[in-house]
């Protein structure tokens, strides 16, 4: 899978970026857990995710956020990170202009991220968002929330707690013209760690087979 250097707003961004042949395909980009607590491209989660969108048809980009790994700057507090979401995108797309369909992942913070770059982008058709953290950030801004999406989580989460994603989807469920699928799966943690991985895999890959068929927001 090449490794690719972007330009982000604070220098440059690392990568890693795997095309389709078909130059029509859908595109997706993978966002990262906290680059504090070790949160990287590399994930178990976000890599699983990238490769989840690849199988699909999808040409995928994920990415380390800015101070991580190669990326230059440093943290930002989700401020700049998002900037860097948003240049990523930009990058995919300017590779893939015939793109009928962009979608956003995100694990964790990630996630926090990812729908923050939703509201922005109303290009962005669909989005996932496992494990987001509902407890420690404001998800008050998707107001309305701009197209449909999957949220999943797992009952044992230690650092998200279930009832927050609940409280969160609730929130969300009440907005016309979306439709939020949400999963929550039994005895799973924050990090879906095995046996809970592959099957989170099929729920996400399930998913987006089902939407990319419907072709509804």
């Amino acid at each position: 899978m090449p490794e690719v250097i972007f330009p982000g707003p604070e220098g440059r961004l690392e990568g890693r970026y795997h095309p389709q042949k078909d130059r029509d395909a859908p595109i997706a980009i993978v966002l990262h857990p906290h680059p504090q607590f070790g949160g990287t491209m590399n994930n178990r989660v976000v890599y699983n995710l990238h490769y989840a969108f690849y199988n699909m048809g999808f040409t995928v980009l994920r990415f380390n956020f800015r101070g991580v790994g190669r990326s230059q700057g440093e943290y930002d507090q989700g401020v700049g990170e998002l900037s860097d979401a948003a240049s990523a995108l930009d990058y995919l797309q300017s590779m893939n202009n015939n793109a009928k369909h962009c979608w956003v992942a995100g694990f964790s913070f990630g996630a926090w991220i990812g729908m923050q770059l939703l509201m922005r982008r109303p290009e962005i058709t669909g989005f996932i968002s496992v494990s987001p953290p509902a407890n420690m950030y404001d998800f008050s801004f998707l107001a309305p929330c701009p197209s449909s999406g999957l949220i999943i989580n797992g009952t044992n989460d230690r650092v998200a707690p279930p009832q927050d994603t609940v409280n969160l989807v609730n929130k969300l469920h009440e907005q016309k013209g979306i439709t939020i699928t949400h999963e929550c799966m039994e005895g799973a943690g924050h990090f879906f760690e095995d046996p809970h991985m592959d099957p989170m895999i099929d729920h996400v890959t399930d998913y987006v087979r089902r939407r990319l068929t419907e072709n509804t927001r």
